[in-house]
């Protein structure tokens, strides 16, 4: 503010000056209102004053905004656990498990050159491995499932066949129908062989995209 009021006063000693260095070099006294210039004065000075003013108001309002603008707390994004991606995941890995441990589970003897008896027959569905292996068959298929609603969209034949995500869901549904068969020819011959295959085809399934 100071500065302004300096600046007006050098202006009108300026102002002044030229005047009275005109009406000396024309010869000839000008009539100066003072009474008017004097008010031009005061005036502009207060006008000057007020504006230094409202802007210093402006700066000190700025200010407080600022100190009353709330602080805004970023928490660190946690994706949910219970997704249909997780859902699948964890199916996929829990029939591979069951598929090693049906393998690996005891089998009942097989009757291949007659009908087993209805004994046999119960000993045959009840036994740890047929239990596994029906097990394995409904993850399988559980699998295949939730793959197609939580990742319909990510299979484009415009793509190739060796694109990992194809690759993917073709070996999960091949893997899961070989285990459906597998179950549907127990305990007869070559239900063991196509069990093995399904088995690995969705562990080859699961590595391209774990």
């Amino acid at each position: 503010m100071k500065g302004s009021t300096r600046f007006i006063n050098l202006a009108f000693t300026i102002w002044l000056s030229t005047l009275s260095g005109k009406a000396i070099a024309d010869d000839y006294q000008p009539v100066v209102n003072w009474q008017t210039t004097a008010g031009f004065y005061s005036q502009t000075t207060r006008f000057v004053e007020a504006k230094s003013f409202l802007l210093a108001s402006n700066d000190t309002g700025a200010a407080n905004d600022q100190d009353n603008i709330p602080e805004i707390q970023f928490k660190n994004f946690e994706p949910p656990a219970f997704t249909g991606s997780n859902v699948h995941k964890f199916l996929g890995l829990g029939t591979l498990a069951f598929a090693i441990a049906t393998a690996m589970a005891p089998k009942p003897p097989e009757v291949e050159d007659r009908a087993p008896t209805p004994a046999e027959k119960n000993a045959q569905d009840s036994s740890t491995h047929a239990k596994l292996g029906r097990a394995t068959a409904t993850l399988a298929a559980a699998t295949v499932t939730t793959g197609l609603i939580a990742h319909w969209d990510d299979f484009h034949l415009e793509d190739g066949i060796l694109d990992p995500d194809n690759l993917h869901a073709l070996l999960g549904v091949a893997g899961s129908m070989a285990m459906l068969y597998a179950v549907s020819k127990a305990p007869g011959e070559g239900h063991a062989g196509m069990g093995l295959a399904g088995g690995a085809a969705m562990g080859i399934a699961i590595k391209l995209t774990w």
